[in-house]
């Protein structure tokens, strides 16, 4: 059964803004120091479990997990039996075979029947509400490059979404400044808690003004405009001509970033021509692949801080 004293990460929300500070610490100290950490995990092993599609997530979890000594198995949803039980009997199972579980899902409401048998450590990799581990990516990226995160203006431009709650979270943790620009912004995909909660801090604007959010930023972030599983599939294509039409106007482009110094973030993958324009993917100021390289320091991280207690 489930032990209580268990910690998981589903959603930052849960954790204390000390906790996820020293999350990060321990990113940046992980990726110092890479050779202290070899050997750490030695026989225990992470169960990578993918309802939604993925590159970053697979590569740097199962990439964290051997070069920290240990295993990670692949599961694809759907050659499991999770769709012939009861989620959290799997889960439950599977808390009995492994140290540590990570679930990518479509829904959020799944991942809580999975945290509901878990026993072991569940780490959300990504759900339709959140995506905590790319949040902790993104703060690690403008650490490194300014130095400091308090006091950091950041700027998200496209869809509320999965993103945009979990960025919600971190900077009230480190004092950023997050201004949406986001025209799409869907009342269920919206966490209204941490909305009113980064709002409470003063660490929150909301415009539809591209220009001059882009040109008080010092980072401008944007993401898909459909989610990665529909972009491609026609049952979905009436959503994403209506999204395109809404958000052409908000691309990132160089006429946009003509006189602007901000850096440029996406979390990928990039469709480029549609929330941004290659050009600028490819342009001095994007960050955009050292962003995507952060995600193998930050899953390290999470595991460690998980599993303190075996290396601590």
């Amino acid at each position: 059964m489930p032990d209580s004293q268990v910690k998981h990460l589903i959603t930052w929300k849960d954790w204390e803004p000390a906790e996820i500070r020293k999350v990060l610490m321990l990113a940046t100290r992980v990726k110092r120091n890479r050779h202290y950490y070899q050997g750490t995990l030695s026989g225990r092993t992470l169960v990578m479990l993918f309802q939604k599609t993925s590159t970053r997530t697979r590569v740097s979890f199962e990439a964290a997990m051997t070069e920290m000594g240990g295993h990670g198995i692949y599961m694809d949803w759907n050659t499991t039996n999770f769709g012939l039980s009861k989620i959290k009997y799997e889960t439950a199972y599977l808390s009995r075979n492994v140290a540590i579980i990570m679930a990518r899902m479509k829904r959020h409401e799944e991942l809580l029947e999975l945290k509901a048998g878990a026993s072991v450590p569940l780490i959300n990799g990504c759900d339709n509400m959140y995506h905590p581990c790319q949040a902790m990516a993104d703060m690690l990226t403008i650490h490194e490059d300014r130095g400091s995160l308090a006091g950091a203006k950041l700027t998200y431009v496209g869809v509320h979404n999965n993103v945009v709650n979990s960025l919600m979270a971190v900077c009230a943790a480190f004092d950023v400044e997050l201004t949406l620009v986001t025209p799409i912004a869907p009342t269920e995909s919206i966490d209204v808690d941490l909305r009113d909660n980064l709002k409470s801090k003063g660490l929150l604007v909301e415009t539809l003004d591209i220009a001059e959010a882009v040109a008080k930023t010092e980072y401008v972030y944007t993401d898909t405009w459909v989610d990665m599983e529909f972009f491609d599939d026609p049952a979905y294509a009436p959503l994403k001509e209506e999204r395109i039409k809404t958000m052409m106007p908000y691309q990132l482009n160089a006429a946009l970033l003509k006189n602007s110094s901000a850096k440029i973030l996406h979390d990928m993958p990039i469709h480029p021509g549609y929330e941004i324009t290659e050009d600028v993917v490819e342009s001095p100021n994007a960050l955009i692949f050292k962003q995507a390289e952060n995600r193998l320091e930050v899953q390290k991280a999470i595991i460690l801080y998980l599993l303190r207690s075996l290396w601590l």
